[in-house]
């Protein structure tokens, strides 16, 4: 079982080394109305909420360019990742990151407030230890930000059914594995002692990511995600957010 993990573990490392000279290519602005963008602002105004002030370590940090956004408003912050190629963008930032695993973080106990993990943990088979990992290292009582892909959404189905996406012209997203986790499932995920004490959904009525950059829908659909995202239908967000509070001593 150990070695099928690190084989799964370096697939998921050539994917990202792969992906690294394409990633930002819609994000950080570079698409008016990019899909990207909003995604990961309604990640990071939900971060915020538990985050600002705090020490902060981003799992699966990339590239840096949430990263560099959570420096903005957090104490400090700093990011593992397992690929070397998006690393060596992060470090170009002048980020303070590190290469390593989600499920073997180099870090002591207690080492940060909170950590985060955003579309990382679905492509993690041992999304358990990474969860009791990301939990060690934050203090008694601190908060874990975790982002699922959610089973129970337009996306999964979308993913289910339709063609893989391509990060290069040889390689496409089924090189990496992906899990889908309902999000009544989470709590069986986490380590002794830890609850989910909020949540928000994302990408919840956007049916593709090119819909927002339509003329008067674009502008609709952000409205509802924007709307939508911490009520009841959150639940149905292609990506889920739990912030879950590690236990207490």
């Amino acid at each position: 079982m150990a070695s099928m993990l690190d084989a799964q573990e370096e697939a998921t490392r050539r994917y990202y080394d792969e992906f690294a000279a394409r990633y930002e290519r819609e994000r950080g602005g570079r698409v008016p109305g990019g899909y990207h963008d909003l995604i990961d602002a309604l990640e990071l105004e939900f971060l915020a909420r538990y985050a600002t002030g705090k020490r902060v370590l981003e799992v699966g940090c990339g590239t840096g360019l949430l990263l560099d956004q959570i420096a903005r408003f957090a104490g400090s912050a700093c990011g593992v990742d397992l690929s070397p190629a998006m690393l060596a963008q992060a470090r170009a930032r002048g980020l303070d990151v590190a290469e390593a695993s989600a499920t073997s973080l180099p870090f002591a106990s207690g080492s940060f407030d909170a950590a985060c993990a955003f579309k990382v943990l679905a492509h993690v088979p041992d999304v358990r230890r990474a969860l009791a990992e990301m939990a060690r290292v934050v203090v008694p009582g601190g908060i874990v930000v975790a982002e699922f892909y959610n089973l129970l959404s337009l996306r999964a189905l979308a993913k289910r059914v339709g063609p893989a996406g391509r990060i290069s012209a040889t390689t496409t997203e089924a090189a990496a594995f992906t899990r889908f986790d309902p999000p009544w499932r989470i709590g069986a995920l986490l380590p002794p002692g830890a609850r989910v004490v909020g949540r928000r959904g994302l990408r919840i009525v956007t049916p593709f990511a090119a819909a927002l950059r339509l003329p008067l829908l674009g502008g609709a659909l952000r409205a509802a995600e924007r709307r939508l995202c911490d009520g009841p239908l959150g639940y149905l967000g292609g990506f889920w957010i739990a912030a879950i509070r590690t236990a207490q001593l």
